[in-house]
């Protein structure tokens, strides 16, 4: 076929994503998706193998890509489509279009054509490798020239596809909403029509049972704007989860998710293993992890839609390395900014699979989850991508009430969680602000002592340069309602996401330190210790040059924190850098109980002097 010049034309809603300064641009919004031009040649080809991935049950596989351009270019690159067949005939009809065809979906991801074959300027000829994921879909692979500003298709591959695309993949752990019960959440092509989902576990050793999983799922109606309603969209398939039930404290059980078919036949994963949360209060070892805006990355090398979070698959692999010594995993909002590019929440979810497999994997709702105009959220601008929150309220199971009211309580041992969404109105009078008193005020410090706050946007302290501009040092109206509830209920560590470095404060109240203490705290805080810990792989965040008192460290690096329950009176926290592991920043807290009960300034009610 020789070359043809069928120009394509794209109607749709600009997404403008408001991003913290440090983000980036959207490698893929620098594809002109509305000047692409079929021009494919024959003396241009791409050849794509294996035909068929997943032969022996693999979720992830290499695909090796070989192909050629009669006239080549430093700015050709190679788009992967899933679906394989991204031209007119799959377009939504409401999506209006000028003239067919034209490119109805963005890649999944992209690499330049010279990435591994430097002389392909000179030869035309290429050779690229893509890790595909199982994504209930085929793939093909696009060779464009022109750049990504005038983007002409010159060859499209053959398809290539799983052996099974519907398998059930990516299970992810959840405390449910008691502290005996885990929930199971996987993804599969299996509607509720053509399979049942269940899921096969049972104490390590001893006899299995099977439990039901529930079915969701979402269409491209339930989004609220561009690139989620257009470009980004892509079918999630069916999320399912199930409910483990009444489970022994610290007993170690092994699992698998699965699917019984129409014919009787059941589709299974590999088998996994977790071990039940400990019983509130009980005095044993654990280890708790938490981190914010990690997002995804490729192991390819391929360009994708937030290409600034190159720290991401270092922290995966340190969370994998330590993962004996985790018992939970806290990731507090920006999960892995898909930003309306639906496909990269399978990505996502790919990724952290060694470990949501095996231990509860929290999470908790950013500005990149659901802020949109008009849906609702607190702050009105486009950071979702138009997604409004339904793809992390559907794709991870949690313990809210009301899911699109992320805000719940989690207990696991001698730690209480009290998880705030800072894209709802958090301020006195509302009823987040309700949720957050009567989640301080309802724990027991006696059996439960170790009382941590966790949020995403910073609404305790922060250096970054850009609350330092505003004059805030945290979200604006940040601290002003909520400090108050800190102090009367001693909270003793508050954490945060959305500033992607490392900063720890002195024990604060009102912006004075109230312990001078800074790494071996004895006895009565005093105040809550405030932890920015957004590093966990989104590019990094600038402080500002001004010196306060209640910052103690400051680290621009990625990493995560980690806090070690001994017993009652004794806990670890660390910090630790996604580069290697090592510990950067710690500190202990060392008290008994009478400490907790002891007065400081706002945390005690008026006495009287009657006996």
């Amino acid at each position: 076929m020789g070359e043809v010049g069928l120009k394509l034309v794209i109607v749709l809603l600009v997404a403008i994503l408001k991003e913290v300064s440090s983000h980036g641009d959207h490698p893929l919004s620098r594809i002109s998706i509305e000047s692409t031009v079929f021009a494919l040649n024959d003396l241009a080809y791409v050849k794509a193998s294996p035909n068929v991935l997943g032969l022996r049950g693999e979720i992830s596989e290499w695909v090796t890509l070989e192909f050629a351009s009669s006239n080549p270019s430093i700015e050709d690159w190679i788009g992967v489509f899933s679906p394989g067949n991204f031209s007119a005939t799959t377009c939504p009809k409401e999506n209006p279009r000028v003239e067919p065809p034209f490119l109805c979906s963005a890649p999944i991801k992209y690499q330049y054509a010279n990435y591994s074959s430097p002389e392909y300027k000179d030869t035309g000829r290429g050779l690229l490798k893509f890790q595909l994921i199982n994504q209930r879909s085929d793939f093909s692979f696009a060779l464009f020239s022109g750049g990504l500003s005038n983007p002409k298709v010159v060859a499209v591959s053959n398809h290539v596809s799983f052996r099974n695309p519907n398998a059930p993949v990516y299970p992810r752990l959840a405390q449910g909403k008691t502290w005996n019960e885990m929930t199971v959440t996987w993804t599969s092509g299996y509607g509720i029509n053509e399979a049942e989902p269940l899921v096969e576990w049972g104490p390590k050793g001893g006899d299995f049972m099977r439990s039901p999983a529930g079915t969701l799922t979402f269409d491209r109606n339930s989004m609220c704007g561009a690139p989620a309603r257009t470009v980004g969209w892509r079918d999630p398939g069916f999320i399912h989860t199930s409910f483990l039930k009444e489970l022994w404290p610290n007993r170690v059980y092994t699992y698998k998710v699965g699917h019984r078919l129409l014919n009787g036949t059941y589709i299974w994963s590999q088998k996994y293993q977790f071990k039940a949360s400990p019983y509130p209060g009980q005095n044993s070892l654990q280890q708790v992890v938490i981190f914010g805006d990690m997002g995804k990355d490729e192991a390819d090398g391929s360009n994708e839609y937030n290409n600034f979070q190159r720290g991401s698959l270092n922290t995966t692999k340190q969370l994998i390395r330590d993962l004996e010594n985790i018992d939970i995993v806290f990731h507090i909002g920006d999960i892995c900014y898909a930003n309306g590019y639906i496909s990269q929440w399978d990505q996502f979810t790919a990724q952290v699979e060694p470990i949501a497999s095996t231990v509860p994997y929290m999470i908790a709702s950013g500005n990149h989850e659901r802020d949109w105009p008009g849906s609702g959220s607190f702050y009105q601008n486009m950071d979702s991508g138009g997604e409004c929150g339904v793809l992390a309220e559907t794709m991870f199971y949690v313990p809210t009430q009301n899911r699109d009211k992320f805000w719940y309580s989690s207990d696991y041992g001698m730690f209480r969680f009290c998880i705030a969404d800072t894209e709802h109105d958090w301020r006195e009078g509302t009823e987040q602000y309700k949720f957050i008193e009567n989640c301080l005020a309802s724990v027991d410090r006696q059996k439960q002592p170790w009382l941590i706050f966790l949020a995403h946007r910073v609404l305790g302290y922060s250096s970054c340069i850009c609350y330092a501009e505003e004059g805030s040092f945290a979200e604006p109206m940040g601290r002003d309602s909520l400090q108050k509830l800190w102090q009367k209920y001693k909270v003793d560590i508050a954490i945060y996401g959305h500033v992607h470095n490392y900063e720890r404060t002195c024990p604060v109240y009102q912006n004075i330190c109230t312990n001078k203490e800074k790494n071996y705290y004895k006895g009565t805080l005093n105040g809550t210790i405030h932890v920015v810990a957004g590093g966990g792989g989104a590019s990094l965040s600038a402080f500002t040059t001004l010196q306060t008192e209640w910052s103690l460290y400051k680290d621009r690096d990625y990493g995560f924190v980690k806090l070690t329950a001994f017993d009652h009176s004794n806990l670890l926290f660390e910090y630790k850098k996604s580069r290697d592991g090592n510990v950067y920043d710690s500190f202990r807290i060392s008290r008994d109980y009478r400490d907790i009960l002891a007065c400081t300034i706002d945390s005690c009610p008026s006495t009287t002097l009657a006996s």
